[in-house]
């Protein structure tokens, strides 16, 4: 799990709680699509913590969380292949079928 925060301090004292606490924490500055200036990016707090301790601390500090593609993907499973036809579909002239 990945919690953002805009300041950097917030996002260095949820380290130093979650640290605290026993869980693997560490800071990353995180750079969003579109963002030209390097003073703008929001910090990324990724950690092994439940999600419901990085709720809290996310509400605490202003922050938000953010779910890891990996663990998104692992939860729906692969999905079923498409049905796709092999011929294009005659619109106009359905007797030629």
């Amino acid at each position: 799990m990945r919690a953002i925060f805009f300041d950097e301090d917030d996002a260095r004292a949820v380290v130093a709680r979650l640290r605290a606490d026993g869980f693997e924490a560490r800071v990353e500055r995180e750079r969003l699509a579109g963002e030209d200036d390097d003073e703008d990016h929001p910090w990324a707090v990724v950690s092994d913590a439940p999600a419901f301790m990085l709720e809290v601390l996310v509400d605490t500090h202003d922050g938000w969380l953010d779910a890891e593609d990996d663990a998104a993907e692992e939860q729906s499973g692969p999905s079923e292949p498409l049905h796709l036809p092999t011929a294009p579909k005659r619109i106009k002239r359905p007797d030629l079928d």
